[in-house]
């Protein structure tokens, strides 16, 4: 059973991580030849303070 783990900054649509859902699913199926019951995707979701990119906060580089 693949599982894909995924992590994103908040403040992603609903629309967005439904569509990640299934583009993931469809490329783990395509890539390994398993069945779509077969793939789990998480996707967990980081509060931009709590990212870095750089030594600075995600959050302070949004503003």
């Amino acid at each position: 059973m693949p599982i894909a783990n995924i992590q994103i900054l908040k403040g992603r649509s609903e629309a967005d991580r439904k569509r990640l859902i299934a583009q993931v699913t469809q490329a783990i199926i395509d890539s390994l030849g398993v069945e779509a019951g077969q793939v789990r995707v998480v996707i967990s979701e980081i509060d931009p303070c709590n990212w870095g990119v750089g030594g600075i906060a995600k959050s302070d580089l949004m503003r």
